[in-house]
């Protein structure tokens, strides 16, 4: 069986066998286009035939977690308690073959010698295949010499270029990954580790803002260097981070839409907390610095629209910078004044 290493820790080494099994699956079945994405129905006994190490308890395990990471879109039951999977690769439907209800269907047309692939496609084959994309137009001559010499018409050339790349692909990475099924760990673990660019682009997807995503990363670091070894998925395992935090983010932190001076007996709510926790940051260190905060923007005299947010920052960059502090006086000497210190308000910004 040959899957992507690059792939699978992206998102995981189970979730990378599963997408490409679907993807082998639907090489040759008609989608059904609805909402703007072509659906797929495969009978559970299928899969279960496909993929004999899994159990329908697996598959559905598996195939929630690509929908976690928004990979694909699922719209039928639990498969443990479905007879099918009913599902649609995270991408929007060819214009070409979304005709309206009202109008005939657009005539099958022969290649054209100009013709090229969309940007959807050549990310969808990154992203999902991680297959570059230089690769990827790299086989459009041979892709267009093939179909002009057939002067066969298609609806749907997107796809017939997306099978041509995938199939060309797996040629190549076939000698490599049959001597060696193991999948290469990523790069150790320091202080200058940063997520992937498909790991980046799965988050985007899901609307978090990137300045959030790079914040962070120090906590994200700290956390697993702390238990003194980290797992192999380590993208993977650092987009369940951030959907957790950010959902929580979202949902706990209220902007007001008048901007206020803060309060002298302001304190943090107690979702701000479960958020800190949720950093792994002890809610003493938070409240030892809660005067010093205060007193700041008090004498300030600055609005903002949400304090809770304000101090959450706060919190972050003091917790990340007392921890690089300690790994620095291990191996250095004092590099800044302490009237330097004193006059230090950056963590303000």
């Amino acid at each position: 069986m040959v899957f992507s290493p690059a792939l699978a820790a992206t998102i995981g080494l189970e979730e990378a066998i599963l997408l490409q099994q679907l993807d082998a699956l639907t090489q040759h079945l008609d989608g059904n286009t609805q909402r703007g994405f072509e659906w797929f129905t495969l009978p559970r006994q299928q899969l279960l035939n496909h993929c004999g190490f899994w159990t329908s308890g697996d598959l559905h395990r598996i195939s929630r977690n690509l929908v976690e990471k928004a990979v694909i879109l699922i719209d039928s039951p639990p498969l443990h308690s479905s007879d099918q999977l009913v599902f649609a690769f995270n991408q929007p439907a060819e214009k070409s073959e979304q005709a309206q209800p009202t109008q005939p269907p657009r005539r099958a047309q022969t290649l054209r010698n100009n013709w090229s692939p969309s940007e959807d496609i050549l990310q969808l084959l990154q992203l999902n295949h991680a297959i570059p994309r230089q690769f990827a137009l790299d086989q459009l001559e041979d892709f267009i010499l093939y179909w002009r010499e057939r002067d066969e018409p298609s609806h749907a050339w997107e796809n017939k270029f997306r099978t041509h790349v995938i199939g060309q692909w797996r040629r190549q990475q076939a000698p490599k990954n049959s001597a060696n099924f193991e999948v290469n760990q990523p790069a150790q673990l320091d202080n200058n580790w940063r997520p992937n660019a498909d790991a980046l682009e799965i988050l985007n997807r899901n609307g978090v803002d990137p300045e959030f995503v790079n914040e962070a990363i120090p906590e994200f670091v700290l956390y697993w260097k702390e238990r003194g070894s980290h797992p192999k998925e380590l993208n993977s395992r650092f987009i369940q981070h951030i959907r957790l935090q950010w959902a929580r983010y979202t949902s706990a932190i209220k902007h007001s839409t008048e901007p206020t001076r803060i309060p002298a007996d302001w304190t943090p709510s107690s979702d701000v907390y479960d958020i800190l926790k949720l950093s792994h940051i002890d809610a003493h260190f938070a409240n030892d610095l809660l005067p010093e905060f205060i007193v700041f923007w008090r004498d300030s005299n600055q609005l903002q629209t949400s304090w809770n947010s304000k101090f959450l920052q706060h919190v972050k960059y003091h917790w990340a910078k007392q921890h690089q502090l300690a790994n620095e006086a291990a191996s250095s000497t004092r590099g800044r004044s302490l009237s330097e210190d004193l006059s230090d308000t950056s963590w303000a910004q």
